[in-house]
């Protein structure tokens, strides 16, 4: 019994050790890439004129799809939120995926929807579509309603979204969340500028929406979250999307485009299949295909993130609706891994296969199974008496301050390039998150994840589900 103690002991001083030392040197590296590629980012976007795109005939049509299921509480807001972006030439696609409130007769009688005879072309197979509804209303012409069975995933009410889309771009959202009037400018910008390769997506950074203030679907207040689970995510968001998602865009190696918000070239979308309907993770696991036909077709592709926040999205409020949310993302994660193992470490897949599947392996799935492992160890090993503590609260100390240090950069560094909070308390209360994140926040995405990874193995039934949504708040009357 001893012998095996040892083993196990060994392993966690050894292994554990160099995985933990990896990973951190992999976010100061990431970090480092990062504020170079917002640099960069922002020096070009001083010579770059978004407004030449409204008027240029050579802007490609961009279709912007946002799927809807029970989401009376904020469709109105959300879809007059669309109605205002700027851009020469798009369309607006709201899929109602068979909700079972009143968001289809809230949008009938808001905006003058009669149903018409439509060229829907199913490339993509989804479940029927019942009805297609066009505005009467010259003022929404932009506007096309599709009235379908429900699907039972946000995949299947995109993918016929994506086979209504008039375009060879589409901008993927969610109708609960508020985009800049700007969006569609800024995600085609790396399109119309990259020169060498194909840009099959584009993401950008997105916050929570939670304490802001809206008018007519348009933002008009931007607040740090009140309440504390959704003051946590927005730390995580940030420090995800300007720490991480632009330390990848600079290597030409980003893991996934947010379903929240990401442009994506439709040609390829199709050709690959669509978002899958049984995946869990139906962002991440279209752009793992996207790649995957991108290299086995030879086509020199390019994935974009630009820092600039341009979508604010209702973040979970409840431990319950948060926790179904993360089960949900990890399962998806282990789902994506079982299902392309493939490209694991094989040079035909580029840098997607060499770096960006091992990294998600190991750094992503198997860092909550790490962290569970090494949690009962040490409990056993204080309970034995084997413990180093000088050395152990030393490696604590390290750690934990790092990632304090990390994620501290991270939201200093956003406001100060972008000044998104006009009050230096919401930047002072995000930077107090991250002291508690450690022992509050963290744990339970460890359980979550784990959570998710149980039910993905015992393969437990799961639909969309449906966040309660409270609402925005809406400014007063001016």
């Amino acid at each position: 019994m001893q012998e095996i103690w040892d083993i196990i002991g060994n392993f966690f001083e050894t292994t554990v050790f160099t995985y933990g030392a990896i990973l951190l040197v992999s976010y100061a590296l990431l970090a480092v890439c990062s504020l170079i590629a917002v640099r960069r980012w922002v020096t070009m976007d001083r010579f770059q004129d978004g407004e030449v795109l409204l008027t240029s005939p050579l802007a490609p049509g961009i279709s912007v799809i946002a799927p809807a299921y029970n989401e009376g509480m904020t469709i109105i807001y959300n879809v007059r939120s669309l109605l205002t972006l700027k851009y020469a030439r798009y369309e607006i696609i709201v899929v109602n995926d068979g909700s079972t409130d009143d968001s289809m007769d809230q949008l009938i009688k808001e905006f003058h929807l009669v149903a018409v005879d439509f060229a829907y072309n199913a490339k993509i197979q989804t479940r029927p579509v019942k009805k297609i509804y066009k505005s009467t209303n010259p003022a929404y012409a932009k506007l096309t309603i599709i009235d379908k069975v429900n699907g039972k995933s946000k995949a299947d009410a995109v993918n016929a979204g994506i086979n209504a889309a008039a375009y060879d771009y589409f901008v993927c959202t969610d109708v609960d969340c508020i985009l800049h009037e700007n969006t569609i400018i800024e995600l085609v910008k790396p399109v119309m500028k990259e020169k060498n390769k194909r840009v099959i997506a584009t993401g950008a950074t997105l916050r929570a929406a939670n304490s802001n203030t809206f008018d007519q679907g348009v933002m008009v207040g931007v607040r740090a979250p009140s309440q504390l689970i959704p003051r946590f995510q927005e730390v995580e968001y940030i420090r995800a999307f300007v720490l991480g998602k632009m330390g990848w865009t600079l290597l030409n190696c980003v893991p996934n485009v947010s379903g929240g918000l990401g442009l994506f070239d439709k040609e390829i979308a199709i050709r690959c299949g669509g978002y899958d309907h049984t995946s869990f993770g139906e962002d991440m696991e279209l752009m793992t295909r996207m790649v995957r036909y991108a290299r086995d077709n030879r086509i020199d592709y390019a994935i974009r993130y630009i820092p600039k926040t341009l979508c604010w999205t209702e973040v979970p409020s409840t431990l319950a609706v948060f926790g179904r949310q993360r089960t949900r993302w990890a399962r998806g994660l282990a789902q994506l891994m079982h299902a392309h193992f493939g490209m694991f470490l094989r040079p035909r897949y580029g840098k997607f296969g060499l770096i960006v599947f091992p990294y998600n392996f190991f750094f992503e799935l198997l860092a909550p199974i790490i962290e569970f492992g090494g949690i009962i160890y040490y409990i056993i090993a204080i309970i034995m008496g084997w413990i180093n503590w000088p050395t152990a609260l030393v490696l604590l100390v390290f750690v934990y301050s790092y990632a304090i240090m990390i994620t501290t950069l991270a939201i200093l560094y956003d406001q100060i390039t972008f000044r998104y909070y006009n009050s230096w308390r919401d930047v002072v209360l995000l930077c107090l998150m991250p002291f508690m994140e450690f022992f509050l926040y963290h744990p339970l995405i460890v359980f979550f994840s784990l959570r998710g990874y149980y039910f993905f193995l015992t393969g437990k039934k799961a639909g969309w589900g449906n966040m309660q949504r409270r609402g925005f708040q809406v400014a007063p009357n001016r």
